[in-house]
Parts: C-alpha cells; structure tokens; sequence
C-alpha cells in the first residue's frame, strides 16, 4: 500500500479492515474522522460510519487508525514500532477473556511509519476507575505474567522488538544524572518539602543495594505503560492499549505504574493497600510466590517516578499542577511504613 494522506482514509484499506471486523464482505463504506488522544509523533483516529455489503446490508462501524512515526525513544530506539512488531507475532495467544488488547484488523509499515488498524474498545477508564477496578485490573495483570512466567514459551523468548530488562534502572540513572533536578532537592532554594527531598536523596544514597532487591524478583513481561488512561473496565474484564513499551522488567513494575503514574492521589494509599495483594494473588495462580518477603513496590515507585514528579513540579504552569505534583510525593512519603496484608 502507498503512502496515506492522513486526513484521508484509503478506501481499500477501510472495506479490508471493515470486512475482518464484521466478518462480512463489505464493498464500500463512508466515513467521519475523530482525533483521539495520541502518542509521541503519533495520530490516533476515531473512524466511523457506514459499511454497505455485498448482501445489501447498511451497518455501522467504529474503527481506531493508528499512525506512528519513526522516533526514538532514549534507551529504546525501535519502540515506536513495537506494537506492530508484536501485533504480527504470535504474542496474542497469551491473552485470555478477561485480559487482553485491542484486536488489530491491518497493519502495515512504510518505510519510517506504521499504520494500525484496530478495534474501538468501550468500558471505564482513567480516573473514572474505582478501586474495585484497580483491584481487578492488578489481579488480571498477576494472572497474565504468571501464565506467561510459568510457560516460558518461545514465542516470548523470540520476540524480536521488546524493552529491556533493565529500562527502569536506566531510566532513573538517567534522571539522575540531570544535574538541574538532581542538585535543585538538595538546594537551599528548593521549595520541595524538606522531608520529602530526604526521602528522594536516600534513594540516590542507597541506589545500589534498592537496585540488588529489586534485581531478586522474578522477570516477567511488562506492559509498562501501565497506568489509567491504558486501562479499559467492562464485565469484569480488562483491555489495555499502547504496547510499544512493552518487554522484560521486574515483578511490580507495572504496579507501581498503576499507582503512581499521574496519579488519583485522593486514593493512593487505598490503592497501595489493595493493588499489591491482587497483584500477587493472581500471579500465584501459576508460580509459588510464598518466598517473596520483598515486593519492592514503593521502591520501584520511587524509582520511576521520583525524579519525573520533581520535573513535572519544576517545569508545571500553573499552582494548581505544581501541588498536585507536591501531593503525589507527599501519598508516596506516607507509603514507606505501611505493611501490605497478604491473603
């Protein structure tokens, strides 16, 4: 297929994907554009309408087109075209009823893009989420590693295009190493609470014996973008989009995403308490996980997100972001002594 003009759909390719998403031979369709939200160098698309077939049936139709340019991400170059690279693998046999992603209809890449063609998913998400959510969302994501950490399966252990094991320690070295938000929290101007700047430096402190913990979990298959605005709720059952961060990472690591990342800070704690246990409760449905006296959550929380919620409070416009960025470090403070209740 050639190049697209994205404000224009290829007719061929929309009776291609309208025919695999309603399981007719559909001969041409009409269409509107919606924007949706989308990612870095990349458009995400609502497409709907009506779709003629050759039996003479009108039906509707809502389709999500997803572009992607070429960019690189640091530490992980060809993320921007994972999730092709693993919409045409064999990793969605992995999924079950209950989690899942959305059922991609065409994909194609031209040269430095990507195109996706992929199923509309409806159900709650982002802040909507309520913590019954949350807790089934950690218990399905616990299920899902364990499944794929207990096979071992080659079809993972092939996979051409993931994330390293090692991403979120880059990560944070990384910020670490940014010396304006590195010396700012140890800086006489820092408008940082002082408690919640020690609790950050002691992470640099004892960044290496944090890292050993943490290196002991198991190493699992990671979403990691694991947070609200991913998560799709109905009927008990989860979907999640935006895969192209995905590879292997550390036990927890997406926990730490759904409680942290651009949090519901009124509910942190609540979720800290009960995410955990979910987590680990699913993942014990496949692997024995009774020796593992150390879930490093909070670490790992601090970790990824320490350093991000000082340059998201550094670098925000307005009072209002500036606190709720104070708040969330303030929940992860409150977090360090709590004694997480296994079933």
């Amino acid at each position: 297929m050639n190049n697209h003009d994205e404000k224009f759909v290829n007719p061929q390719i929309l009776v291609l994907v309208l025919s695999k998403m309603l399981d007719k031979t559909v001969v041409r369709a009409d269409y509107q554009l919606k924007e949706l939200q989308g990612g870095t160098l990349g458009v995400v698309r609502l497409v709907t309408g009506m779709a003629e077939t050759s039996d003479g049936e009108s039906l509707p139709y809502k389709v999500v087109w997803k572009t992607q340019k070429k960019w690189e991400r640091h530490g992980d170059p060809d993320s921007w075209r994972r999730e092709y690279d693993l919409y045409i693998s064999d990793f969605a046999k992995f999924f079950t009823d209950s989690l899942r992603w959305p059922e991609c209809y065409y994909g194609e890449m031209n040269g430095d893009e990507i195109q996706l063609w992929m199923e509309h998913i409806d159900g709650v998400s982002g802040l909507n989420l309520t913590p019954e959510m949350y807790e089934r969302a950690a218990e399905e994501l616990g299920r899902f590693q364990g499944k794929l950490y207990a096979k071992q399966s080659d079809v993972l252990l092939n996979l051409i295009n993931v994330s390293e094991v090692d991403f979120v320690k880059s990560s944070y070295l990384r910020y670490q190493s940014w010396k304006v938000l590195y010396d700012y929290i140890r800086s006489d101007d820092c408008e940082i609470p002082k408690h919640l700047c020690k609790m950050l430096i002691d992470i640099d402190n004892h960044a290496d014996e944090i890292f050993s913990r943490i290196e002991k979990l198991p190493i699992v298959f990671c979403h990691r973008d694991f947070w609200v605005a991913n998560i799709f709720y109905s009927d008990r059952k989860i979907a999640l989009i935006d895969w192209d961060t995905a590879g292997w990472g550390y036990m927890g690591e997406d926990i730490a995403s759904l409680i942290a990342d651009e949090a519901d800070v009124c509910h942190m704690i609540e979720y800290y308490q009960i995410c955990i246990p979910a987590y680990y409760r699913g993942f014990s449905e496949y692997v024995d996980v009774s020796h593992i006296t150390d879930h490093c959550v909070h670490e790992l929380i601090l970790t990824m997100f320490g350093y991000r919620l000082v340059e998201w409070y550094t670098f925000a416009e307005s009072p209002e972001d500036k606190s709720m960025h104070l708040d969330t470090l303030q929940k992860i403070y409150e977090m360090r002594n709590i004694s997480i209740k296994f079933d």
